[in-house]
């Protein structure tokens, strides 16, 4: 399944994408009668028993949204852990001229660095080499600690298409990252997740990225250097992985960091990401002082 949620009513909803349009799960549940998850992060608390209660509803009668007029909100706004995975190609690695990891690089971003798909990304004065990076992500599914590299794929929810923004000379400020990747609303992924079982295998997908149409980033997940088993095996030695945790995988080769002309992004640029199967992600770069279209979630609360 491709699950989303979406803003309706000044309320975080959950939706499934179908070739019809989008399910309201909610308003479907109660036309016919049913029991249904209120939005993803209470679908995955509730494991096999939520996804048995949304292909309840999905086998009614369902109240359909076009997607042209949808306002996607992002898939999960206050995951527990929101994890990054460092320099985890070797190209990208070499690119910006750092060695090769022998053990995975971790960071962290928060909740206020999550954005929705078709989510305007404010740039404020004080940022200035602001970079992309298209990822896969990752959703866990069950509380995980002490996981095998055998077992870990079977902790995982679902997949998404990712986008880690990072501002370049704040990053590189010290050894730790955080200060250049932690911003508001550079995290943003999307549409939807779709559910592990429909990902035969995160280890051979297509990702690209275009800024204003022009193709940046184009590799395969197969050029990970940490798999995602290694990096899920490796987290739940020293952490229990909760359900809803989001972990971001790392990007290739590609990003403006590794070009010998360096022209950072702006306001006006539209970022568009792609992992194969996973779906389309699009943000708009604003200005601080004119935000227009700019969507506020601040106010969209997990009931």
């Amino acid at each position: 399944m491709k699950l989303l949620s979406f803003i309706s009513n000044g309320e975080f909803k959950l939706g499934v994408k179908t070739d019809q349009g989008v399910v309201d799960v909610t308003a479907t549940a109660e036309v016919n009668g049913l029991s249904a998850p209120k939005n993803l992060h209470e679908l995955i608390s509730l494991g096999d028993a939520g996804i048995d209660q949304v292909k309840s509803v999905l086998s009614s009668p369902q109240v359909i949204i076009p997607t042209e007029n949808l306002t996607y909100a992002p898939p999960l706004l206050k995951p527990e852990k929101l994890i990054f995975v460092g320099l985890n190609y070797e190209k990208h690695a070499k690119e910006g001229g750092m060695p090769i990891p022998e053990k995975p690089i971790y960071f962290a971003k928060f909740a206020n660095s999550i954005a929705a798909h078709q989510e305007d990304v404010v740039l404020t004065n004080f940022l200035k080499q602001v970079d992309y990076e298209v990822e896969l992500v990752v959703v866990i599914s069950k509380k995980t600690r002490n996981v095998t590299k055998d077992d870990a794929l079977n902790h995982v929810f679902g997949y998404a298409t990712g986008n880690d923004f990072s501002v370049r000379e704040l990053q590189n400020r010290s050894s730790q990252w955080l200060f250049g990747k932690a911003h508001d609303k550079f995290a943003p992924f999307g549409p939807y997740i779709v559910t592990s079982d429909e990902v035969q295998d995160p280890q051979s997908l297509n990702l690209k990225l275009w800024v204003n149409g022009e193709l940046r980033q184009n590799s395969n997940t197969a050029d990970m250097i940490f798999t995602v088993a290694e990096i899920i095996s490796d987290l739940s030695e020293i952490m229990t992985l909760e359900p809803g945790d989001v972990i971001f995988t790392g990007t290739p080769e590609g990003v403006i960091l590794g070009m010998d002309k360096k022209v950072w992004l702006k306001p006006g640029d539209k970022i568009v990401c792609e992992v194969e199967n996973l779906g389309t992600l699009e943000n708009l770069l604003t200005r601080e002082e004119s935000q227009t279209k700019n969507r506020d979630i601040s106010y969209l609360e997990v009931k």
